[in-house]
């Protein structure tokens, strides 16, 4: 991954948390038109650079380590910031989804 697409993947994670924040900040909100339009310019903007990372680096990659940093960077957000909360079983999940997305972003063995 050259510096150019994992910067790009810093932006659209960047974006994304800001997404995800704005679609949370809705969902606690009494239905505020102005963070539903927020979580939707945001999520496009996401998505258009993902598309990018796709063609620089294939689908699989681009879309797998997103995927990890996303998990990792959203559930910070949620649990320090909006104060949630998650059960000894979901916590365990969250740490085998990393893991197995880990897994899945390694280079192939030849």
């Amino acid at each position: 991954m050259t510096a150019a697409s994992f910067a790009l993947l810093i932006l659209s994670t960047a974006i994304f948390i800001a997404a995800a924040s704005s679609a949370k900040n809705w969902a606690i909100s009494d239905n505020s038109v102005v963070w539903l339009l927020l979580t939707l310019v945001l999520y496009t903007i996401g998505n258009l650079i993902m598309l990018r990372l796709i063609r620089d680096v294939g689908m699989a990659v681009a879309l797998s380590l997103s995927a990890v940093v996303q998990l990792v960077a959203v559930n910070a957000v949620a649990l320090f910031f909006f104060g949630e909360r998650v059960t000894l079983i979901q916590g365990a999940g969250l740490v085998l989804a990393i893991v197995a997305v880990a897994f899945i972003s390694l280079p192939a063995g030849e």
